[in-house]
């Protein structure tokens, strides 16, 4: 193996069995091997008899660490990353001791491997040639679904991660703001209690019952199709058809927005501009 390397290293997203002979090589060959999850990691170079030292290099002290380990490598050592599972720097940490390591002109190669990303579009059964991967969406209802809201607007596939404990909440949203679109829902991928749900965002919330969400999810939602919101001042003219009609002006606004997949602050802006030109 050449000297003086960074390796970002893909490893199993569940099944141990999907890793590949080069990660296991580049593994057993390194010098160093900084990892998410030390536990994980050891239990993974256990099982394949590897006995390389393992430092830890997570999201709390990746800062200092990609500096640290790009001494390594500047020095001729072979560094392989690896995450808990999956790509390095795909969600997980791994950019800045790439960064760190191109920015001195240090050499660094990717292992390919697994990844809950590419496995579920896979699994999706949708037209996804091109798709929005937005990582975590954010843990407020409000900024969640402003975010969701500027997706959904863009009309194409959008893929994102998202915790058990937010997952039902998330899903409740979709089904407000785009109850027409199809919905996959990935859960534990080549694990043992690996499953796929489809269909609606309501009928996904439907399938999953009453109890809570557990695992690692992966939420797909297909592109949109003529979806396109009219511009602000035709979604005001709605609205005052609605209010015109009897409709209370919050119910009216709330109305239009859920309609369209537009943020509410928006349409109401824009009504309240309408009124004061009226």
């Amino acid at each position: 193996m050449e000297k003086g390397k960074l390796f970002l290293v893909g490893t199993p997203i569940g099944n141990m069995e999907d890793i590949t002979l080069r990660a296991l090589r580049v593994l057993r060959e390194a010098d160093l091997v900084a990892a998410e999850d030390t536990r994980r990691a050891r239990k993974l170079l256990s099982r394949y008899d590897i006995h390389t030292t393992v430092t830890s290099y997570h999201g709390h002290n990746e800062r200092e660490k990609a500096e640290s380990i790009a001494n390594e490598v500047e020095a001729g050592k072979n560094v392989a990353v690896v995450s808990d599972a999956g790509m390095p720097g795909v969600a997980d940490p791994g950019f800045r001791v790439v960064e760190e390591c191109a920015g001195r002109g240090l050499q660094v190669e990717v292992v390919p491997g697994p990844s809950s990303l590419t496995a579920s579009i896979a699994l999706a059964g949708l037209p996804l040639n091109g798709f929005h991967y937005d990582g975590f969406i954010p843990r407020k209802k409000g900024e969640r679904r402003t975010r969701l809201v500027g997706l959904l607007r863009e009309g194409e596939a959008v893929v994102f991660y998202e915790a058990p404990h937010r997952l039902l909440d998330t899903l409740s949203d979709l089904a407000e703001l785009a109850p027409k679109r199809t919905v996959v829902v990935t859960r534990e991928l080549t694990k043992v209690h690996e499953e796929v749900l489809r269909g609606t965002a309501a009928q996904v919330l439907a399938s999953m019952g009453e109890g809570k969400p557990r695992g690692e999810f992966v939420v797909i939602v297909a592109p949109g199709e003529g979806e396109e919101a009219p511009p602000l001042p035709e979604l005001a003219d709605e609205v005052a058809a609605l209010v015109d009609g009897g409709l209370a002006p919050r119910e009216a606004v709330k109305a239009v927005a859920q309609k369209h997949a537009v943020s509410q602050r928006e349409v109401y802006n824009a009504w309240l501009e309408r009124k004061a030109e009226t």
